[in-house]
């Protein structure tokens, strides 16, 4: 019974499904496509106000959508640890350009020049002019929105490299859209100027790893133009616009490739005014197409094309011999980097840069220049020219001596400077020179701004002291004895001038920054010439190892960060912590040189309200000697362009006021100073430490015999001496308030005055 139950059961279960499949099969169908289309359906964002639809027809299916609705509000809420899954189409990945198009509105093109013989500085003015003309043509445009804003211009040896040339200025608050062109125009010289700082301060940002290796990618774009000499450097291998052609491969690196419009060239003996003009049309063309599309986009000629300038692209070049770099790249990365194996395989192709800032405690560096080491100022170079111009006798490759005007007026008996009223000095038997031209600072009063090499590094070759004592002395002599014929100069101190008792090293340039100094000094001390070295406070190294002088100026220019790097503008980036060093090792050397704070006060930059500044660093350094001096304006374009004039030199009577503040401060901590003298004609005053106040009378004058017996001796045994055993009593008539002016000389009026009057 059992058996026959079962095929019956399962026949019964065959006859129902083939009765009923058709239904199920078909309400499964229904099931299945209900669920694939709520699964396909994509997810809604959380409506807002104004995405929230109209009220839905009575006939539209309200009660299938309200479910579906709900699951998707709750669903961002969920976590999960995966990764987020993107639906929908890719979106295209935007660029820089793709980021210019959505935030410019207005190009603010900037102008950078170097110009060492004025040359470049013209033709900068012609693209100025251009690029003006061509700001008001686009301002007049239909498109209001957008705009090309007036030009600007500026001197590379003016400017602060970091506040244009690490990141790139941001846009003003009131025009968040605007956004920066550099055009720079770039000479190429043989000789090193302030171009090689500029260039070496490019490769540091970009190889600094604290800085964004694109850190002026923010720029709009960048366009550089070279001036170069065809005659002399024919090609671009052998030199011809080599400068500008590195800067724009810098350039493309920091900037990201934003190259507005290629690298042009002009020859200074032949086309440049013409190729410069055909470029800036160009370049203005390119400026329009940028404000009409919103950025450089990728039809603009040039535009991210980084490897106009091979070297760009040399890591990507593995093609080729490793050992057969080509002659191009070979000159272009001469002197930048040597290789460990180079040094010790002793390749001279490339003279490796000696920092002497930096030598050890001994002083003495093992590393010497190579043969093929250049002259700081060879002559043929427009250096050499504008300095024997101005007036120097340059002597070697690196040296220079003038004659003051100090000079010629104590021969004429019409007075010396100031240094004779506070230490003796007479101007006639004084010699201004310097043993290095070159100056680590681009300070805002110097006299000879553009015309001597600046730099970090002495990477010349180095001339002997013996040659540079003998050379000096030699153009010393010569100028005083073409004073014989002058006028009024008195045949006794003719006579007394030729025999040089006295050399100030404070010419031009950083007289410390000789890698030879102390020997040198050995020769002007065994001539029995008296050494006053003035240093810039930027070299503690050297100035740590700096022998014995008769006394040592340090340059005190401002009281705190901000305003050493807006008056001195140093090319160190640590300038400040270089600076603080100095004034350590001046405390150290208070009782073994004679030092002396050097301010010179210049109106509007670091005499307002900073006398509690220079009072912190005179009780850092406890100096035996302040000085403060008012600036002297020397009347010249490139003082303008540093932005001093007249306005910024103070009167007398605010030099007075100034250092009766600092006076008094002085006192009221306790340090023990006093105004000891002045020279008014001079408009320098001079504070000096107790120690120099003895029986009641000041003794700021110098024993010079003194001195020389108490070197040989301390040379020969070894005994020391202090700065208080060669000091000499002040003449009464270079008291504070007796005016300064040597009595037994002619004060001569230029204005045509009573004395009285005066």
């Amino acid at each position: 019974m059992a058996d026959a139950s079962v095929p019956t059961a399962a026949q019964g279960l065959l006859s129902v499904w083939h009765t009923y499949r058709i239904p199920v099969l078909f309400l499964s169908a229904v099931i299945l496509a209900v669920h694939a289309s709520r699964k396909s359906q994509p997810r809604l964002k959380t409506p807002d106000s104004s995405s929230v639809p109209s009220s839905p027809p009575p006939s539209s299916p309200v009660i299938t959508e309200k479910p579906v609705e709900k699951r998707i509000e709750k669903k961002p809420a969920v976590k999960t640890n995966g990764p987020k899954r993107v639906q929908g189409k890719k979106p295209a990945r935007s660029s820089g350009a793709g980021q210019a198009v959505e935030s410019l509105t207005c190009i603010q093109p900037i102008i950078f020049y170097a110009s060492l013989t004025g040359s470049t500085e013209r033709y900068a003015q012609i693209l100025l002019e251009d690029l003006r003309a061509a700001a008001q043509t686009l301002s007049d445009g239909e498109d209001s929105d957008r705009g090309l804003l007036a030009p600007q211009i500026h001197d590379l040896a003016y400017v602060d490299f970091d506040d244009y040339f690490t990141s790139a200025p941001k846009p003003p608050a009131t025009a968040p859209g605007t956004r920066y062109v550099y055009c720079l125009l770039l000479p190429s010289y043989n000789i090193d100027t302030v171009i090689n700082t500029f260039l070496s301060h490019l490769d540091e940002t970009h190889n600094d790893f604290r800085i964004d290796t694109g850190s002026l990618s923010t720029l709009a774009g960048y366009t550089v133009f070279g001036f170069g000499d065809k005659e002399n450097w024919p090609t671009e291998e052998e030199g011809f616009c080599s400068q500008a052609t590195e800067l724009d491969r810098w350039m493309a690196k920091l900037s990201g490739r934003k190259r507005a419009y290629p690298l042009g060239f002009g020859d200074v003996k032949s086309d440049a005014h013409d190729a410069l003009r055909e470029w800036s049309a160009g370049l203005q063309q390119t400026l329009g197409e940028m404000l009409k599309y919103g950025g450089l986009g990728e039809g603009i000629p040039g535009s991210g094309d980084a490897l106009e300038s091979d070297e760009e692209g040399e890591e990507e070049d593995d093609d080729g011999d490793e050992n057969e770099a080509p002659a191009k790249n070979r000159k272009r990365n001469k002197g930048t980097v040597v290789d460990v194996e180079d040094i010790q395989m002793g390749d001279s192709s490339s003279p490796l840069p000696i920092d002497f800032t930096t030598v050890g405690q001994s002083g003495v560096t093992t590393t010497t220049t190579t043969a093929t080491a250049k002259e700081m100022v060879p002559k043929t170079s427009p250096t050499y020219a504008a300095l024997t111009k101005q007036g120097y006798t340059i002597v070697g490759s690196h040296s220079g001596v003038k004659i003051c005007r100090w000079t010629k007026s104590a021969l004429r008996g019409r007075g010396s400077c100031y240094k004779y009223s506070f230490y003796g000095i007479r101007s006639h038997l004084c010699m201004e020179a310097t043993p290095s031209l070159s100056c680590s600072n681009k300070c805002i009063f110097c006299w000879r701004h553009g015309t001597n090499p600046v730099g970090t590094t002495w990477r010349w070759q180095v001339d002997s002291p013996e040659l540079i004592f003998d050379g000096i002395k030699e153009g010393h002599y010569k100028k005083i004895k073409m004073m014989r014929g002058i006028p009024g100069v008195r045949a006794e101190r003719f006579a007394e001038a030729l025999r040089i008792r006295h050399c100030a090293l404070s010419l031009v340039g950083e007289p410390i920054f000789y890698p030879h100094i102390n020997r040198f000094l050995d020769l002007l001390h065994g001539d029995r010439i008296s050494s006053f070295l003035v240093c810039n406070a930027q070299h503690p190294d050297q100035l740590q190892t700096l022998q014995r002088v008769t006394q040592l100026y340090v340059s005190i220019d401002a009281s705190n960060r901000e305003a050493l790097r807006r008056i001195d503008r140093p090319l160190h980036r640590d300038f400040w912590e270089r600076f603080q060093r100095c004034l350590d090792i001046l405390r150290e050397k208070r009782h073994v040189q004679r030092t002396v704070f050097r301010l010179t006060l210049v109106k509007g930059f670091n005499v307002d309200e900073e006398v509690s500044g220079y009072a912190d660093l005179v009780e850092k350094a406890l100096p035996c000697f302040v000085e403060i001096k008012g600036v002297t304006y020397c009347g010249t374009s490139t003082s303008a362009g540093a932005g001093l004039t007249m306005q910024n030199v103070p009167f007398y009577e605010e030099v007075a006021q100034f250092v009766e503040a600092l006076h008094a401060e002085l006192q009221r901590r306790g340090l023990g100073y006093g105004i000891a003298a002045e020279h008014a004609h001079s408009c320098c005053v001079l504070l000096a430490s107790d120690r120099f106040h003895v029986d009641g009378k000041w003794h700021t004058r110098i024993n010079y015999d003194r001195f020389f017996d108490l070197l040989e001796r301390e040379k020969s045994l070894g005994t020391p001496f202090t700065p208080e055993d060669y000091m000499r009593e002040t003449e009464e008539w270079a008291y504070w308030g007796k005016g300064g002016f040597d009595p037994n000389d002619e004060r001569v009026y230029r204005k045509k005055k009573a004395k009285a009057e005066q």
